[in-house]
């Protein structure tokens, strides 16, 4: 069996007097879609803030390949969510100044890729993705649901080994909707990366491999889909 490539074990996270996280558990294979699911407030956007080193435990590990993640200064997790994490937000989080192409080739720029080598991959991301026609809009000029494409787009061009998914249709129709997480999961599945997918909707916890529900803080069950 491979060894999981993130853990959290027994996390228990409060703010203020409030808790968020009251014991969860979870593990991560390397290549599998994973969807958190759950009612708001639930702490399934906690657990995956601190799976991805955003948010620290008050009590708990959280591993990933092997070391500890929790425990590492901020400088190192900023360091690992640049190099090793993904990440694709409910409102795709674009830079409104900049174009699709110049928003997907950010995150090679940002690790030293020339300008020019990052854009030519970016567009080759673009049309991956199903949306070459706005390669030259800013998100302002796009779709909602080729925001999130786009989004897609810049999470996964470096070749991350998590891409960490908060609510990524949450924003968006139906339609839309399935059409993002079919080439989202899809184009993760074949460049061999995890996901990490919050959502409250049973439809979209469907494209993962496997799912988990959280209660009050705690895995309450676990669903594997065929």
């Amino acid at each position: 069996m491979t060894d999981p490539l993130l853990i959290a074990e027994d996390l228990h996270l409060s703010f203020g007097p409030t808790p968020a996280l009251a014991g969860a558990s979870v593990h991560v294979a390397p290549g599998e879609v994973l969807a958190l699911l759950g009612p708001s407030g639930s702490g399934k956007s906690t657990l995956l803030h601190c799976l991805a080193g955003i948010l620290t435990p008050d009590r708990g590990e959280v591993r990933y390949r092997g070391a500890r993640l929790d425990d590492r200064s901020d400088e190192a997790r900023s360091q690992l969510r640049r190099n090793d994490f993904g990440f694709v937000f409910q409102f795709g989080s674009l830079v409104p100044e900049l174009t699709a192409v110049a928003n997907v080739a950010l995150p090679l720029q940002l690790t030293g890729t020339r300008r020019r080598a990052a854009e030519e991959q970016a567009r080759d991301w673009l049309d991956r993705l199903g949306v070459t026609e706005v390669a030259d809009k800013r998100p302002g000029q796009m779709s909602g649901g080729q925001g999130q494409r786009v989004a897609v787009a810049r999470a996964l061009i470096g070749g991350p080994r998590v891409v960490f998914a908060d609510e990524p249709t949450g924003a968006l129709d139906s339609l839309n909707g399935d059409l993002v997480m079919e080439e989202f999961t899809a184009a993760a599945r074949e460049q061999g990366s995890s996901v990490v997918l919050v959502t409250h909707e049973n439809r979209v916890a469907a494209y993962a491999d496997r799912s988990v529900v959280l209660r009050d803080g705690r895995l309450s069950s676990t669903s594997v889909f065929a």
